[in-house]
């Protein structure tokens, strides 16, 4: 109940100041120290006013015990924004390897100590505990692992560009947030709560293996663009090769999971909630889309655009308001169809408009992106065909294990994609590509690489 208001008042500073440190050509000593006070300032005001507004949460919920958990969100959060400007020069200076051992460390001591707290008697308490000690030990290991602190705010340091910067992002956020939960709104006050636990389930699963590609890729996608936005033909070749690995691994999944959808809900969550595999099939058919419609918040970011960014993000909510209103009269599928089909519609304008600075032409992406989506297309369709609709096959797959039905459609539906695709390009480029940026990742940087 609390982390649906705490999650939008605590990502203050995390989007946007970021992001603003990150893609700056140059930045000083005085600047990121201002910089860091002005954060400072802001999540201080923040926690304030979520903590003054806690009896109409209370209200709202008509659950009292909700004051303390608000009141203890709201110091984590103020913890949490103690750190985002050595997250954000660890990020510039691309130690990733830095931050994940860091993230790694912190997500071990949120999972023993909770634990520990239950086993103790503690309650709801050790849920809450979670959140404040994900953002304090997240800082205490970025001020260990970052040399840099901070100095006393300068006047006229030059940061108001980079504050512009911020705010346009973080409305961006805002925008993106309600976004993400009008259609959760529309099923819980239109069909209920099980309709809802249903979608809900269904949406998180879908969204899990987008968020395990995108967000490690975000921070090292816009500090490497950002480095040769002044460069627009080299900058779209980047991001055309990038957004061709994305579509090399996006679309085989979404074809994969949207063919073992009704298995993969009945493994992972019982055949209870079988409803909830009608759903995700829905929600399957958009995971490779939108991977790469993600994208266009790199280019927004890495050009220095976020007012740009800002404005999509409202033709975004309305775009996708409206076709919600139209599948709700659908139900819970009508909704999820709905979903993905904002994707279709939103890509291909979204790309143009966020690429408009470098000259990024539609025709660039649909002629990388097509082979792709074609392939695991027909890959998904076929096996679909073979493996559950045709007779023969489909009774032999039903007295198969589900973990061995899951098990051969994933492997035969790979491995047609992989065919298709060599056939397609009528080389293993593809392939090769992929191992080589793999390669790549992995590779130590220098010390002058490190430098910030």
């Amino acid at each position: 109940m609390v982390l649906t208001f705490s999650l939008l008042v605590g990502n203050f500073g995390v989007n946007g100041f970021t992001e603003a440190i990150i893609q700056s050509k140059e930045i000083n000593h005085e600047q990121i120290s201002t910089i860091f006070w002005i954060n400072i300032g802001f999540s201080i005001v923040l926690a304030l006013l979520f903590i003054v507004s806690s009896p109409v949460i209370v209200w709202f919920y008509k659950e009292p015990r909700l004051k303390s958990i608000i009141i203890t969100l709201a110091a984590s959060n103020v913890i949490a924004s103690l750190s985002v400007q050595h997250q954000a020069l660890l990020k510039r200076s691309m130690q990733f390897y830095k931050i994940s051992a860091n993230d790694i460390i912190a997500s071990i001591f949120c999972i023993m100590i909770p634990i520990i707290l239950a086993r103790g008697g503690w309650g709801y308490w050790a849920l809450v505990a979670k959140w404040f000690i994900s953002p304090l030990m997240i800082t205490l290991g970025s001020w260990i692992i970052c040399g840099w602190r901070p100095g006393l705010p300068a006047k006229n340091s030059g940061v108001r560009p980079m504050l512009k910067y911020a705010f346009h992002t973080y409305g961006n956020f805002i925008m993106s947030y309600f976004r993400r939960n009008v259609d959760k709104m529309l099923i819980g006050h239109s069909f209920g709560s099980q309709p809802l636990g249903y979608y809900d389930r269904a949406y998180h699963l879908s969204s899990m293996p987008i968020n395990q590609i995108v967000s490690p890729i975000y921070s090292v996608a816009v500090s490497t663009f950002s480095r040769v936005s002044n460069n627009p033909e080299k900058y779209r070749n980047n991001y055309l090769q990038v957004i061709s690995i994305l579509a090399f691994i996006g679309m085989p999944m979404s074809a994969v999971l949207t063919l073992i959808s009704h298995d993969l809900i009945l493994l992972l969550l019982g055949p209870q909630w079988q409803k909830a595999g009608q759903i995700f099939l829905c929600f399957g058919f958009s995971i490779g889309i939108m991977i790469i419609y993600l994208t266009h918040g790199w280019l927004h970011l890495s050009l220095g655009t976020p007012d740009r960014w800002f404005r999509w993000s409202i033709i975004e909510f309305i775009v996708t308001s409206l076709c919600f209103l139209v599948g709700l009269a659908f139900g819970p599928l009508g909704i999820a169809v709905a979903f993905s089909a904002s994707f279709y519609i939103l890509l291909c304008p979204a790309l143009w408009y966020a690429g408009k600075p470098i000259q990024l032409k539609i025709s660039y992406v649909l002629s990388v992106l097509w082979k792709y989506y074609v392939s695991a297309l027909t890959a998904g369709l076929f096996c679909w065909f073979i493996l559950y609709s045709y007779s023969p096959t489909s009774t032999m797959m039903l007295k198969y294990n589900v973990l061995i039905r899951v098990v051969i459609s994933i492997i035969s539906s790979l491995l047609l994609y992989l065919a298709l695709v060599i056939a397609f390009h009528q080389s293993i480029k593809p392939v090769s590509q992929f191992l080589l940026i793999l390669r790549e990742i992995t590779k130590k940087k220098s010390p002058e690489q490190e430098h910030l």
